[in-house]
């Protein structure tokens, strides 16, 4: 047991002893790595150290480069400046001497007046010594004084100026009565030729047909939200009041009132009223006026033999179409105007196809796309100076009314055609006979057909009602006149806007109680 023990403790201490060396010959180690350490982290610290010097003195020597740059160009600007202040000072140091040299030169034109001052007062006492002399001289031969013959003289004068004066007063009372009587028929032709002056006489109102009342309600729509947006998609005042059978469609722009008939018409006609169909119909409407017009414009230009002008132009004579002047529609009287003015230039032996062209645009003022505050002679002469008229053409158009000073005979020429158009007896007549003949047209036109027994022309010729015997036309013999009725119109007469054809066939069985 003891020997166990013992051996046990012999084992400790060798371990203990073992641990000991250990930890010594670790703490060697540890103390040569920290020391080895150290000495690196010294030499990195030195390298870094030389680093940051060498980058120091680059830094310097960079910033030393560009403040001597800095200090060389504030130097040249400084001597640029002191060059300038030089120049400028020689500048006005020769200017000085100049005025010194005027100075001068003033003073001695001043001393060279001061002696011709003098010398010609000296002459002056001369010549009224010698007057006085030669006066004292006549008074002594003529026996009278200065005063006396002043006298004399002027009543003499004063006769001469009496019978002088009565008569010029004598002249001017004949000139005064030629120049009257002159005066005066320049102004009762001023008079006629402000006379004619053309009063637009332009509906506001269309009216619309409609076969019963409970298709109102459909263009009112829920809360009246159809009638709105017609409404703004138009520009046109939709009226549904208790006229029976008819809308009224109320607006100053006829363009916009035919937009809003034609759209209403293809709404009604197909059923489907709402606000986004009503915009499309609209649009589509408006696509279809607007092509109309233009051909309108192209084939009047065609027809007076007028070339070469602006697209624009020719769209707005093919828009005076929808107005009217002096009861006369505005494009007839257009192209009434341009034949006279042709018919009348080559008369006077001017160039009819430029008096044409200025007749033919005389009043494109009246239908310009928007409405400015200007006289339509004004307007129109600066839509043709726009787009590229001759300078006689735009001052005929703006002179027609005397608001611009005629500067070429083509001017007066139009000036007095349009008062032969529009003031002459008869034009209003001649308009009510074409409307009625037109009327007339329709209702013969319809007769032609078989079967057909009578006619009659209604809405201003809008609608066509043919009524027709059921003993001889069926109810497709019926709808097959209405059709070709409708292509036949459409192809040999000319009217504004579109005609409804309504065929009527109806039986009737009448017996007599007696």
């Amino acid at each position: 047991m003891n020997e166990i023990i013992i051996f046990v403790v012999i084992g400790v201490v060798s371990i203990a002893i073992g641990i000991l060396s250990s930890v010594t010959f670790l703490r060697k180690a540890l103390e040569k790595k920290s020391q080895q350490v150290l000495k690196e982290a010294k030499n990195e610290a030195e390298v870094i150290k030389k680093e940051k010097i060498l980058q120091a003195k680059e830094k310097f020597l960079q910033l030393k480069a560009d403040h001597e740059k800095f200090v060389s160009s504030k130097n040249n600007e400084i001597a640029s400046i002191e060059n300038r202040v030089k120049q400028k000072d020689s500048a006005v140091s020769q200017k000085l001497e100049e005025l010194n040299k005027k100075q001068n030169e003033a003073a001695n034109f001043k001393e060279q007046l001061e002696q011709q001052i003098e010398i010609s007062k000296k002459k002056q006492q001369e010549l009224e010594r010698v007057l006085k002399q030669q006066l004292d001289k006549l008074e002594a031969i003529s026996g009278f004084s200065a005063d006396e013959a002043k006298g004399q003289m002027v009543e003499s004068l004063k006769d001469e100026a009496q019978s002088d004066a009565q008569t010029y007063i004598k002249d001017i009372i004949e000139e005064a009565k030629i120049t009257a009587v002159k005066e005066a028929r320049k102004i009762v032709v001023q008079s006629i030729q402000r006379t004619a002056t053309e009063v637009a006489i332009e509906n506001s109102v269309s009216v619309f047909p409609i076969e019963n009342d409970e298709i109102k309600g459909r263009v009112i729509g829920r809360e009246g939200r159809n009638i709105r947006a017609l409404e703004a998609a138009t520009g046109v005042e939709i009226i549904v009041d208790d006229t029976p059978e008819a809308i009224i469609l109320s607006g100053f722009d006829p363009v916009r009132r035919e937009i809003a008939r034609l759209s209403l018409h293809k709404l009604v006609s197909d059923g489907r009223i709402h606000p986004a169909r009503i915009e499309e119909v609209v649009a589509k409407t408006k696509k279809q006026i607007e092509q109309e017009i233009l051909e309108i414009g192209k084939r009047t230009t065609i027809d007076l033999g007028i070339h070469g002008m602006h697209l624009e132009l020719v769209r707005l004579v093919g828009k005076m179409k929808y107005r009217s002047s002096y009861g006369q529609n505005l494009l007839q009287h257009s192209k009434e105007v341009a034949n006279l003015a042709a018919t009348m230039a080559s008369e006077l032996g001017l160039n009819p196809k430029i008096a044409k062209r200025a007749a033919l645009l005389h009043d494109i003022g009246k239908v310009p796309d928007n409405e400015p505050d200007l006289p339509h002679a004004i307007l129109g002469m600066k839509l043709a100076e726009k787009y590229k008229e001759k300078p006689e053409v735009c001052n005929a158009i703006g002179s027609h009314h005397e608001e611009v000073e005629m500067d070429n005979l083509i001017s007066p020429i139009i000036q007095v055609c349009d008062a032969i158009s529009g003031a002459r007896p008869g034009a209003r007549r001649e308009v009510v006979e074409a409307y009625i003949k037109r009327l007339n047209d329709l209702e013969e036109l319809a007769l032609s057909y078989p079967g057909v027994v009578k006619t009659y022309a209604i809405q201003a010729g809008r609608e066509l009602r043919v009524i027709v015997g059921s003993d001889k036309i069926t109810d497709k013999e019926a709808e097959q006149i209405s059709y070709d009725l409708s292509k036949k119109i459409q192809t040999e007469m000319t009217y504004p806007g579109q005609i409804k054809i309504t065929v009527i066939r109806e039986t009737r069985a009448v017996a007599f109680a007696k």
